[in-house]
């Protein structure tokens, strides 16, 4: 039998799957990702900046986009993101905020827009579109967690709709492919030969047909049936969010939230709570789900909890998690003075992540790191936002994060010592470039 088609350079089933994708999400090209969304986020990123260049970002980023940096030699713009002190997380870019960086960055070459965060909240991406292009960016959207915004009806803009120019989508998680699987999607300007050609630097030569066969199976199933299937998924978040809200303490929060700039719409599908007003961090009220009550929900972090709804969830699976929170609140709550106030902390940069990943280092206890620049990543996981990046000046604010991140449990990732007690830094004198 002939091979069936290649990965690498598609001519056959696989070429004429990734065409009925493309026609799916409506974009010019799209492409089989079987490393999951970050191999998808990396080829964005390979194939529009090279050493040197600039790219307009925001902070809260996945750590999958600070690696590709860290490989391509660009170097990160942040876009601070505004933040909401009662639930302690990072909002979207604020269009003030992005035409400021704009204009003090003309050089730049590409921006970045999560769409949504994990906490489902969305940027204007339409209008940083138009006016990216207008200084001459391409626009790359991270969109792990917005799949469904091409088949839902009443949810966000998605990437390709906008006039995004590159989108990495994780049909592993909303769309309903098998884990590691995703797709990169292209608009009408990128050259999709040479995409291919940076995807297959890196790229598995051979490529896993049962993943790629669930994200053609997963593509039909969505062109089908996807708007069906998300209302339904939207009928059970706001279900839960008013039952949630209902017990008490608990804040599971959704579109009343939209300002129209830093929050400009809301992923209705994400059934997102803080957890705070019941004094637990929200990681500790995961591991209570999981470790109590058999229910394992997306992750918790210090100060929220995120479950994540699916078309194979029915009525009652909705019903055991707003039971199990109730009880949780009943016999687990405690004052909740002292409790971490803030997800954000705002880096300094000092050198671009690819130079200080590859400088010399020496390691130090944590509490000795306090003024040196960080060589390596310290990641809470879920969701892998860094809370430090190669290149960034540790401070006291971040040391006392990472301290009390480790005591509510959270695991930290990134580090050569596995517990973040110590970190890289860089060598003294070695600070430029």
């Amino acid at each position: 039998m002939k091979p069936l088609d290649n990965l690498c350079h598609p001519s056959g089933v696989i070429r004429e799957a990734e065409q009925l994708a493309a026609e799916a999400f409506g974009a010019a090209h799209a492409f089989f990702m079987v490393g999951g969304t970050t191999s998808a986020v990396q080829a964005m990123l390979l194939s529009t900046l090279k050493s040197g260049d600039e790219i307009i970002l925001p902070r809260n980023v996945h750590q999958s986009v600070i690696n590709a940096l860290v490989l391509c030699g660009a170097v990160p713009v942040y876009v601070n993101p505004e933040t909401d002190r009662r639930l302690g997380i990072a909002l979207g870019m604020a269009m003030p905020e992005v035409r400021r960086t704009l204009a003090a960055h003309p050089a730049a070459k590409a921006i970045l827009v999560n769409n949504p965060t994990y906490y489902g909240i969305c940027s204007n991406l339409t209008e940083i579109v138009q006016l990216a292009h207008a200084h001459g960016l391409r626009v790359l959207a991270d969109e792990a967690h917005g799949t469904h915004f091409y088949f839902g009806a009443g949810l966000p803009v998605s990437a390709m709709a906008a006039g995004a120019d590159m989108a990495a989508v994780s049909m592993h998680k909303s769309g309903g492919s098998l884990t590691q699987s995703s797709l990169l999607l292209c608009g009408p300007a990128v050259n999709e030969h040479y995409v291919r050609q940076v995807i297959n630097l890196t790229q598995t030569t051979s490529g896993s047909y049962l993943l790629m066969s669930s994200l053609d199976i997963s593509r039909r199933n969505l062109a089908l049936q996807g708007v069906q299937i998300f209302e339904k998924v939207k009928n059970f978040a706001a279900y839960a969010r008013s039952e949630i809200n209902a017990i008490g303490d608990y804040y599971a929060y959704g579109s009343e939230l939209v300002n129209g700039d830093s929050i400009y719409d809301f992923d209705m599908t994400k059934l997102s709570v803080n957890t705070l007003g019941i004094g637990l961090a929200g990681i500790e009220v995961y591991d209570l789900l999981r470790d109590e009550y058999n229910i394992q929900i997306e992750f918790g972090d210090l100060g929220n909890i995120l479950a994540y709804i699916s078309v194979g969830d029915k009525t009652k699976n909705v019903e055991r998690l707003i039971s199990a929170l109730g009880e949780v609140r009943r016999l687990y709550k405690k004052n909740n003075t002292g409790m971490f106030e803030s997800e954000y902390l705002s880096p300094e940069v000092v050198l671009s992540p690819q130079t200080a990943f590859y400088a010399p280092k020496r390691s130090l206890p944590l509490e000795e790191s306090i003024g040196e620049v960080c060589t390596e990543f310290v990641m809470c996981y879920p969701p892998g936002i860094p809370v430090l990046a190669p290149g960034e000046r540790i401070t006291r604010d971040i040391v006392d994060y990472i301290n009390y991140a480790r005591e509510k449990g959270c695991l930290l990732t990134g580090p050569e010592c596995m517990d973040a007690s110590r970190l890289n830094v860089l060598e003294k004198g070695k600070a430029n470039g």
